[in-house]
């Protein structure tokens, strides 16, 4: 292949790559406003996760599987094995749940931005296990990302009152669950490879919701309209398994610190998508929290990659 040809050929995988991130980014973020929309029947968080994570199932099996038949795959040791259960359990199954019920009490557009925190808890948890020292510009990019959840914070207790602050610790407190799962994950995944990692700790996600629903439900909750199930299919197509797959093939085209860029456009997405079908406002307070957050968060990712 000439060096044109070569050259023609990285650029064409840079650009699939930009998209793939692109997509990745708006998948994960329409998840919210499906969530919302959802709650307007009568469903709880445990019965559309479940339906969520049912629909998504069969997607991972089937890449595990695959993953399973290439022949110079490593086998799994007892300790990569529990590694995947434990943080399955904690990065998709914990995270999603508290997330889920997170969103019945604040606007999609808190929820996202409380979510893109991760970055930061992830460099304040480093800097607590691991001694990593925290410089003055992590220092200022965490000032700014909290300063503006706070304000994004202040514009939902306007609107809901007391709800905010329950729907904040829940979705704050999924975020730290995924922190926490990535902050563990990097050695497993060295050692097993992103894509069987990943379809390993989502399956596992996967059966612990769908316990939980057959441990504190009945089949008759799952009496539900076509329309919520129409939204938990939705989900588990575009706002799980295929942004989930997306993000890593944008990975690997272009690297993670411009997947991390890009995916940066996914709390601004979930604010104006929450604004054209939930109806939520869109107010120069959320706008000005949204930039400092997002500003805060790039600092933060892009000192880590550098």
């Amino acid at each position: 292949m000439s060096t044109a040809a070569k050259n023609s050929f990285s650029a064409r995988q840079k650009i699939v790559g930009i998209i793939f991130a692109f997509v990745a980014a708006i998948g994960f973020s329409a998840k919210a406003v499906m969530v919302k929309l959802a709650y307007v029947e009568a469903v709880d968080a445990v019965t559309l996760l479940a339906l969520r994570m049912a629909f998504s199932l069969p997607f991972f099996l089937i890449v595990a599987a695959m993953a399973n038949r290439n022949k110079r795959s490593e086998a799994l040791t007892g300790k990569d094995k529990l590694a995947v259960v434990g943080l399955g359990l904690v990065g998709y199954y914990l995270a999603s749940y508290l997330d889920f019920l997170g969103l019945q009490y604040i606007s999609a557009g808190l929820e996202r931005l409380i979510l893109f925190l991760y970055p930061t808890m992830v460099v304040l948890i480093s800097a607590l296990l691991f001694k990593q020292r925290v410089g003055r510009t992590a220092l200022f990019a965490l000032l700014l990302s909290y300063a503006g959840i706070a304000l994004v914070y202040m514009h939902d207790m306007q609107v809901l009152q007391h709800d905010a602050l329950t729907g904040s610790v829940l979705v704050f407190a999924s975020a730290l669950a995924y922190a926490v799962y990535l902050v563990g994950a990097g050695h497993t995944i060295a050692r097993i490879g992103a894509t069987r990692f990943t379809a390993y700790v989502l399956t596992v996600a996967c059966a612990a919701c769908l316990v939980q629903f057959v441990l504190t439900h009945t089949v008759a909750d799952l009496n539900l309209s076509s329309r919520v199930y129409g939204l938990g299919i939705s989900m588990a197509v575009f706002s799980t398994v295929l942004p989930t797959f997306l993000l890593a093939e944008a990975m690997r085209r272009i690297g993670s610190m411009h997947t991390s860029m890009i995916g940066s456009v996914g709390p601004v997405s979930t604010i104006y998508l929450a604004y054209v079908f939930l109806g939520e406002q869109l107010s120069s307070i959320q706008i000005i929290g949204s930039i400092l957050v997002l500003t805060g968060v790039l600092m933060i990712s892009l000192k880590k990659q550098a």
